[in-house]
């Protein structure tokens, strides 16, 4: 196969910030309760009128300056995400269209928590092919429009946000080994259960408000660190590593503590782990995204890095990629 990397990334966050105290406001809940038990201090939150495509569109144009690539020049666009601006048509055709990447092929993928590093791998299979020359890969969510805000079990843990790269090939280093996972009986702890074609919109999904996010937390909890574990622990082991070897390990910012938990199955020491958690929450598909821009421009990252990518979602599903930076 082709060496195939990450050359270009972006990110975009709603300028408003919802903190932990602005929530006690809300609901019965308190900073103090929220922080020991997710890590979670603020999230951002985006306008009434900014959609999914919106943020979305704003994180593509970031990573392709990053790229020093036009948008004309792009083969292939996936977005990830669960909170799209309609039914149909996708979130990626919106983007192509405000990009004018005329020659893109352009799709969603539904993989919850676990889209990003979905779309990625997908992504990889299509260069490695010789299929397209590269593609733009974005996690774009509106959590926020799918959160029940008077719920202090699942309104503290969510927030906005869109990030993206630019997959192509590259002469060194690059993508080393892939891992992905699915167990569709779990499917029922983590959900939206209306608006599909199961139950569609009415009034009485309305009033039960089925229209919302709704979790099982605590069962969610031992499942998320098993298989985020897992995941890392598979693909190292696919590419000859081991967890010694990890510079930086970037998990899918759910929960303070699951990242922890997961990270001590892992035998990783503490200071390899990225997290931003604190800052913005659970933004879906584009937590791993956003955190792997910060860990990028913040030098975190630097050349020659081994970085993990591990993500864990609703559906249930989960994955992890080994990068050679």
């Amino acid at each position: 196969m082709k060496s195939i990397g990450i050359v270009g990334v972006g990110k975009y966050l709603p300028k408003k910030v919802l903190t932990n105290h602005d929530l006690e406001k809300l609901v019965d809940t308190s900073d103090e309760w929220i922080v020991t038990r997710t890590g979670i201090r603020e999230r951002r939150i985006a306008e009434k009128n900014e959609a999914t495509s919106d943020m979305a569109i704003k994180a593509a144009e970031a990573a392709l300056k990053d790229a020093k690539l036009k948008a004309e020049s792009i083969d292939l666009i996936i977005v990830a995400t669960i909170s799209p601006d309609m039914q149909f048509p996708s979130v990626a055709t919106i983007v192509q269209a405000a990009l004018k990447a005329h020659k893109a092929v352009a799709f969603d993928i539904s993989a919850a928590c676990a889209g990003f590093v979905y779309a990625l791998i997908i992504a990889q299979q299509f260069i490695a092919s010789g299929k397209y020359k590269n593609a733009l890969i974005i996690g774009a969510e509106k959590l926020s429009s799918l959160v029940d805000w008077t719920d202090r079990s699942t309104c503290v843990l969510f927030g906005d946000g869109a990030g993206a790269a630019v997959v192509a090939p590259v002469k060194r280093n690059g993508i080393i080994s892939t891992y992905l996972g699915s167990d569709g009986t779990g499917g029922n702890l983590l959900m939206v259960p209306a608006g599909g074609s199961r139950l569609p919109s009415s009034h009485d999904t309305i009033n039960k408000k089925l229209h919302f996010v709704k979790m099982q937390g605590n069962e969610l909890f031992k499942i998320a660190v098993k298989c985020m574990a897992e995941a890392a622990n598979k693909a190292l082991k696919q590419a000859g590593l081991g967890c010694k070897e990890v510079d930086c390990f970037i998990p899918h910012q759910a929960n303070e503590r699951i990242i922890l938990a997961a990270a001590k199955r892992l035998n990783l020491d503490t200071d390899k782990i990225f997290m931003n958690i604190d800052k913005y929450g659970n933004m879906s598909s584009a937590s791993t995204a956003i955190a792997l821009c910060e860990s990028v421009k913040s030098k975190r990252v630097k050349k020659g890095d081994i970085v993990v990518l591990d993500v864990f979602g609703a559906g249930l599903v989960w994955g992890a990629c080994v990068i050679k930076w």
